[in-house]
């Protein structure tokens, strides 16, 4: 009984990973939409956004046959539980994605207008992505915390965006449009980065019973 709930597990973590990698290619695509201003990037977004939540759907469906057949110890009943919650903030990143990509479709953002750099904020956020998922396959409260530590990174960048973006319409209120839409794109990236620490804060929970103070990482 135990040899096949240890492969249920396994099948649990390599499901997370699917899922983790779905996440990092919607974030990614949302990204390069933004770049070029490419509706149609943005439209396979979308297609991810889909993806994400059956896959999301998945995990919960394996996540109870866990629960309900195997009769879970502690320290599993932890881990699947866990699992649940991590399920719920990568369906969240993929709508978080699927909201770029609605506003890139929306027009106001152009080829030629500066992105601000967002593109390096968005690959902060899949690095910690990445790095909750890692965290959880391999039991790693240290990376789990190195996750939360590097929200800073991502918080800076975003704060960064909205200086630069107050100051321009301060300026002109010509494309106010663009900036608007362009800060909330960026508010979105941040919200991912929210979810990636909230990720991390299960991993954290799963292996020692209590999750992290999010800012501190303790």
């Amino acid at each position: 009984m135990r040899v096949k709930f240890d492969e249920q597990l396994q099948q649990l973590h390599e499901e997370l990973l699917n899922l983790g990698a779905l996440c990092e290619n919607a974030i990614s695509l949302a990204a390069k939409a933004l770049e070029g201003a490419d509706k149609g990037m943005a439209g396979t977004v979308f297609e991810f956004v889909n993806r994400i939540e059956q896959k999301g759907k998945d995990v919960e469906a394996l996540c109870m046959r866990l629960l309900l057949r195997q009769q879970p110890v502690a320290g599993d009943l932890r881990v699947i539980s866990a699992a649940l919650k991590m399920v719920t903030d990568m369906e969240r990143i993929g709508v978080n994605s699927g909201d770029i990509a609605e506003i890139i479709s929306m027009g106001h953002i152009t080829p030629a207008h500066d992105k601000l750099n967002i593109h390096d904020m968005a690959l902060a956020a899949i690095k910690m992505v990445t790095d909750s998922i890692n965290a959880f396959v391999k039991g790693d409260t240290e990376a789990a915390r190195l996750v939360l530590a590097y929200d800073d990174v991502v918080d800076s960048h975003f704060d960064r965006i909205k200086t630069e973006i107050i100051s321009r319409l301060a300026a002109s209120a010509a494309d106010g449009e663009y900036a608007l839409d362009l800060l909330m794109t960026a508010k979105y990236f941040e919200r991912m980065a929210d979810h990636a620490s909230e990720i991390a804060n299960w991993v954290i929970f799963s292996i020692t019973g209590k999750k992290a103070d999010p800012k501190r990482g303790l």
